[in-house]
């Protein structure tokens, strides 16, 4: 335990499931009553040529970025880009709830828009801010929120109910020693998770090039090249064939009915394709999985939406995938792993993101009638189960890395999380730990020099992609 760090002497309960007992001496109140929530958004008659810089459901994490605000104009942008958003203000999430959205915007700006499937919490007088913000990001009542939340396929909150939440509030001075500490730790954690992901981007980046060389050239250095007569695809071994990914793929659309009992599966960047129930706490909760596509060994899942980030692979199981998807089932004799790792190059994610469709980057999506269209190379049957085999091979002590410290990152967080509830909901006095913290210069992050603190995580893909069904599907 951190030193300094106690239990209250005295506890009351205030009849707040998602608090519990809380100390004697914080006050409790709604929502509505301690923060303003802020319904600002930009009017109908803001210029189209506007610019502002946006960000969706699903560019927010748990007090963490998936990604920077996408830069917009007015004219162009969805009807939901339009909540006014200011620095110390707390956003919420109130669609797509299990995502637990919740982020904090430290930086003052005049053009920060958020979709207004956000609740803009706005701290009145005699509320710090960041308070505001831990006390949000805090498991207890996200987990609250969710449960109160309506709907199956697209849970959502209206912000009157939100409003209604009973929150405990410290006097201002232990409001103020609550933030030093986490603030203090929050930066710590924070720096080892950089360090972490770096590290894996680093073991990632030599995973691909060990792909990128043997997928595209062949595993003999000596063999003659010849033109492939694709400019971006330059010299190919000459025994090589190039030929459209329709010649060797159709979409499978089999549908699985109702109480079909097969497994979930979902794709994720860096893992490939996994079942759901593997990483269930950090992805999408299908309520129903009726009439989901079905999947079969060695068929290709495409997540259209970011298949461009590597959001493509090949399933090594039976099971059943969200319509979202397109399946692609090979209709010639071919090894499929082979195409795993050739679709994950940086070579093919350009092809991809250059042939989708979409006003926007996080919008953008890869129908089969442009993937159809792409050259795909075709070595002998007999090479391409010798590359995979070395692809394996070759990477297994990378691969053990990469998860060592995945497992390390994962660890850093689900600390995080539970210091952060603990603190907030008053299960541990930190007042004497923070008054033994050393002063330091505060680190401010601006969200255009921010590296997301999960750009590398396997999950983000599945998350992005379900804030972005989330808001093109829910009326907010």
């Amino acid at each position: 335990m951190i030193d300094g760090l106690k239990p209250y002497s005295t506890y009351k309960d205030l009849g707040v499931p998602w608090l519990g007992e809380v100390p004697k001496h914080w006050e409790t109140k709604p929502l509505k009553r301690w923060v303003r929530m802020n319904a600002a958004v930009l009017p109908e008659t803001t210029s189209p040529d506007h610019e502002f810089r946006y960000l969706d459901i699903g560019s927010v994490s748990t007090g963490l970025l998936t990604r920077k605000p996408q830069k917009l104009r007015f004219g162009s942008a969805p009807s939901r880009a339009r909540r006014v958003v200011r620095a110390g203000d707390t956003i919420v999430s109130t669609v797509r709830t299990y995502l637990k959205a919740v982020y904090f915007v430290e930086e003052d700006s005049n053009d920060l828009i958020c979709s207004t499937g956000f609740a803009v919490l706005t701290p009145l007088l005699q509320t710090l801010p960041k308070f505001v913000s831990y006390m949000a990001q805090s498991n207890p009542f996200t987990d609250s929120v969710t449960a109160d939340s309506v709907g199956i396929a697209y849970p959502a909150i209206p912000e009157s109910r939100l409003g209604s939440f009973h929150v405990a509030v410290p006097p201002l001075p232990e409001q103020s020693a609550i933030v030093r500490f986490l603030s203090h730790a929050d930066l710590r954690i924070r720096r080892y998770i950089r360090a972490k992901q770096r590290l894996i981007k680093l073991l990632n980046e030599q995973k691909q090039a060990i792909f990128h060389r043997v997928v595209t050239r062949g595993l003999d250095p000596s063999v003659r090249l010849m033109p492939s007569g694709v400019p971006w695809l330059g010299d190919i071994p000459q025994h090589w064939t190039v030929q459209r990914a329709k010649t060797l793929f159709r979409i499978r659309t089999e549908k699985s009915g109702e109480r079909h009992g097969k497994e979930l599966l979902s794709i994720y960047t860096h893992i490939g394709v996994r079942p759901r129930k593997e990483l269930e706490e950090r992805g999408n909760k299908a309520s129903t999985t009726d009439d989901y596509w079905i999947v079969k060994k060695g068929d290709i899942i495409v997540n259209k939406l970011l298949a461009w980030m590597g959001a493509v692979g090949v399933s090594n199981y039976e099971g059943v995938t969200s319509p979202a998807y397109d399946i692609l089932m090979p209709t010639r004799e071919l090894v499929p792993e082979f195409y795993h790792h050739l679709f994950r190059t940086k070579l093919y994610s350009q092809q991809f993101k250059q042939r989708s469709r979409g006003i926007m980057e996080m919008r953008l999506r890869l129908y089969f009638d442009q993937f159809g269209q792409i050259p795909l190379l075709v070595p002998p049957l007999e090479e391409q189960s010798l590359i995979v085999t070395y692809c394996v091979d070759a990477t297994a002590d990378l691969d053990r890395a990469i998860e060592t410290a995945q497992r390390e990152t994962d660890l850093l967080r689900e600390y995080r999380t539970r210091l952060i509830a603990d603190v907030v909901t008053g299960k541990l006095d930190v007042r004497d730990a923070a008054a033994r913290l050393p002063q330091e210069a505060e680190e401010t992050e601006s969200i255009d020099d921010l590296e997301t603190l999960t750009e590398d995580d396997e999950a983000d893909a599945d998350a992005a992609n379900a804030g972005a069904i989330a808001e093109d599907e829910v009326s907010a």
